[in-house]
């Protein structure tokens, strides 16, 4: 399975009978500013390829897609952004979510934020019970909690909501705090 991501943009620019456009618009330009600035940025070490295609010269493929309107940023074959400067969120999320469809999660990986009881119980149990793990903060990271997200969603009941911590044990989901104490035998902490 391919597991690099593709970026591709629609550009206001390139040919159709008489019309002929050589510069891109400023929207497009920078809307790839943005890209190059985020993939270098929020998505470093996410395996992204980019290409960027004069829109006026083939409008008809993004439109078999819903875009129309350049600069059209589209992430695997799905429009994500149209007709504006992209705004580097959007892509962040796309590209994330895209990623983590198409790969696992391997090792022990935490998700929480700074001041959560239900985080800050479930860190001393790790300790005590001696597992290190990759700290994933939510609230500081934006790529962080799009990878959240993405990886519990696919996971849980579409209508359960997201709380904090999201764990994972080699590579195993294992969920929230009292999922994490139940994995570990400690007794159940009573509200």
């Amino acid at each position: 399975m391919k597991t690099s991501v593709n970026i591709t943009v629609y550009r206001w620019a390139g040919s159709w009978g008489p019309f002929k456009i050589k510069i891109p618009c400023g929207e497009c330009a920078l809307t790839k500013d943005v890209i190059e600035d985020t993939v270098h940025k929020e998505l470093a070490g996410i395996p992204v390829e980019t290409e960027f295609r004069e829109w006026l010269t083939q409008w008809w493929k993004p439109l078999l897609k819903g875009g129309w309107h350049a600069p059209i940023v589209m992430v695997d074959g799905k429009v994500i952004s149209q007709g504006v400067a992209l705004n580097r969120g959007l892509l962040t999320q796309a590209v994330i979510e895209s990623f983590c469809e198409k790969s696992f999660i391997t090792g022990n990986h935490f998700f929480g934020k700074t001041g959560c009881p239900y985080c800050k119980r479930a860190k001393k149990d790790l300790k005590d019970a001696g597992i290190d793990y990759q700290y994933h903060d939510v609230v500081a990271s934006p790529r962080d909690l799009y990878e959240m997200f993405a990886r519990v969603k696919p996971l849980i009941d579409s209508k359960t909501p997201i709380t904090v911590p999201q764990i994972w044990l080699d590579g195993k989901y294992v969920g929230g705090s009292d999922t994490l104490r139940e994995l570990l035998k400690l007794p159940a902490i009573i509200k």
